[in-house]
């Protein structure tokens, strides 16, 4: 358990009935006990929560999302519809609102596709045609376009390596050097190819190699030979916490609630570090200065701790 990078873990002494008679007394009668709603809810793994909402149903009749729902209201409701939400439907759900809203949300769309393994991409694939009745490849295709959206439909695949291929390191290092420093101009596909195809920690390997023979950063080459939306998306698959929390100048609550849902069961210690690398005070300590109420208790209790 000790490699568990995530900040909340299946609750020890689980019992759904239990927790799902405990939510309901918090809903009954005048007044609602946010309090009661937020500590249950943020101590538990999102499977847990699918497990309360099934035993809320079978107990009360009633779907406990709609409960809650009707219950809460604005950021700190949200909140907890989406950590009520499993976490391949979430992203499929945040996928198809970046596509069909006015314009593309291209940060949600790099953010998802450049972090989730193979298999969960492929999930999420099946699910969004499920709910949504389209395709998500197609989706994508025709709202993005040139290497971009070709970087975007490799990754669609599902079919990034998920271990090191030793064997690769070298060569690919060498690729990433003659497409790009060594030559004029950029070959954007060779870049596409190895980034779109092999894993976060290959990669961090080959960007070391790289270093070796060029005495450059990767990251450097990546900024100095694209542009936009493409070095956005290359930068992002090249990292294994690359997660753009909002920093000082205001708040932008979707990106901040997205992540702290979507990573609190993955890599939130991770991102927390490297938050205050960044920014050189911590997540929690932002989170207090940035937010007010229940919603910011629900999110201090998903990001674990002060440091």
């Amino acid at each position: 358990m000790s490699s568990y990078r995530g900040s909340v873990r299946p609750f020890v002494h689980f019992n759904a009935k239990h927790d799902a008679e405990f939510l309901h007394k918090a809903m009954k009668g005048i007044g609602t006990d946010e309090d009661a709603i937020l500590m249950v809810l943020t101590a538990r793994s999102n499977d847990q929560r699918q497990q309360i909402k099934a035993a809320y149903k079978k107990a009360y009749g009633k779907d406990l999302v709609s409960a809650l729902k009707s219950e809460l209201g604005g950021l700190f409701e949200a909140l907890i519809v989406a950590l009520m939400t499993p976490p391949v439907l979430y992203d499929a759900t945040l996928l198809h609102k970046a596509l069909k809203g006015a314009g593309t949300d291209d940060q949600v769309l790099i953010e998802i596709l450049a972090s989730r393994t193979g298999d969960e991409i492929k999930d999420i694939s099946k699910v969004y045609k499920k709910e949504f009745g389209g395709k998500l490849e197609k989706d994508i295709s025709s709202d993005t376009g040139g290497s971009y959206g070709r970087l975007l439909v490799i990754l669609l695949q599902g079919s990034r390596e998920e271990e090191v291929e030793e064997d690769k390191i070298e060569n690919d290092a060498k690729d990433l050097y003659a497409a790009g420093e060594e030559k004029f101009g950029t070959d954007e596909e060779k870049f596409i190819t190895i980034l779109g195809n092999r894993s976060s920690e290959h990669l961090q390997k080959v960007f070391d190699a790289y270093k070796k023979i060029s005495g450059s950063d990767i990251e450097d080459i990546i900024k100095g030979e694209t542009t936009g939306n493409l070095e956005d998306l290359l930068l992002a698959v090249g990292k294994t916490h690359f997660f753009c929390l909002p920093d000082r100048a205001g708040t932008d609550d979707d990106t901040l609630m997205r992540i702290m849902v979507s990573r609190s069961e993955v890599d939130m210690l991770d991102i927390r570090a490297n938050f205050k690398k960044m920014y050189g005070q911590s997540l929690y300590t932002a989170i207090q200065e940035d937010t007010a109420g229940d919603y910011q208790k629900a999110l201090l209790y998903l990001c674990g701790g002060k440091d």
